[in-house]
């Protein structure tokens, strides 16, 4: 495997894009430009079969998507903004309302009890702005969100509905599906490109959808596209602890053809889990995986 970079013919150029639609711990987002710089200039359809917050996605803004998730509460979100953003506005404006007219705790346990009762994506949502850190964290044995408020105030209605906004317009081109990911990685064509941020093995355990992931499985559909025809690039664990600690991933030999360090700066799982401490020695770094 080869440590290397395209040239710059074939690198695909975007500016940044800020505005978060979901709070989400373990978002793209916000080096979603360095990893699109590796996509090739031309390809066909985009699909993100582990579409989470969808930083790369919306960053990307391309004329052509499909986006992908298991689960229900989140595809809800993602299929309201693209047939109907004005049901997401009313979603968050009329719990934030509530989560302002009472106690801050007191509201936002009740929003949760009412989510853990019965997971909709209209709590789901209101959560992820309010919870800390955007830590979705869920229990093994039941799958109940547990993550506590947040230290810092949602936004407000009218800021979240600008962000709707310009989401909506950003993503016209997409398609919305629930879908494991080799259902979604499956209807790829020769051609496509797929971007892949599964759940991390070393890092993201106690979050959501990594309980129970299987990277074998995503292997073997790496495999099956490459073979088709289909482009893939794989955002996986790389290092933590500042660079002094490689995380090991068992890779089939011959997949990839390239990689790339992605530096993701400082850990906020590891501050959640350490009570906040500002963590001088935690930054961690991807790998992006490329299979041509």
């Amino acid at each position: 495997m080869q440590y290397a970079f395209a040239t710059e013919a074939d690198r695909r150029a975007v500016t940044p894009f800020k505005p978060q639609l979901l709070k989400w711990i373990g978002s793209k987002q916000k080096v979603a430009p360095r990893i699109i710089a590796e996509f090739p200039a031309r390809f066909g359809a985009y699909h993100e079969p582990f579409l989470g917050a969808g930083g790369v996605l919306a960053t990307l803004a391309p004329e052509r998507a499909f986006g992908s998730d298991t689960f229900p509460p989140l595809i809800e979100i993602w299929q309201a903004l693209a047939s109907d953003p004005e049901r997401l506005k009313r979603w968050y404006a009329e719990r934030w309302t509530a989560f302002k007219a009472g106690e801050r705790e007191v509201e936002y346990e009740r929003i949760k009890a009412s989510y853990n009762a019965h997971p909709n994506g209209a709590d789901f949502l209101f959560l992820t702005r309010s919870c800390y850190g955007g830590v979705v964290r869920f229990r093994r044995k039941d799958g109940y969100m547990s993550t506590p408020v947040g230290a810092h105030p949602p936004i407000s209605p009218l800021a979240f509905a600008k962000r709707v906004d310009l989401w909506h317009a950003r993503l016209k081109g997409a398609q919305f599906d629930r879908l494991d990911f080799e259902e979604a990685m499956a209807r790829a064509k020769p051609g496509d490109l797929v971007y892949c941020d599964p759940p991390y093995a070393h890092s993201q355990t106690i979050l959501y959808g990594a309980q129970s992931f299987d990277l074998t499985r995503l292997m073997a559909a790496i495999a099956d596209c490459k073979a088709r025809g289909v482009r893939l690039a794989l955002s996986i664990d790389g290092t933590k602890k500042s660079g002094d600690r490689s995380c090991a991933i068992p890779l089939p030999p011959g997949l990839f053809e390239r990689e790339v360090m992605v530096d993701l700066g400082r850990s906020m799982l590891r501050r959640f889990q350490m009570e906040g401490q500002s963590l001088e020695a935690e930054n961690v770094s991807d790998r992006l995986l490329l299979t041509w």
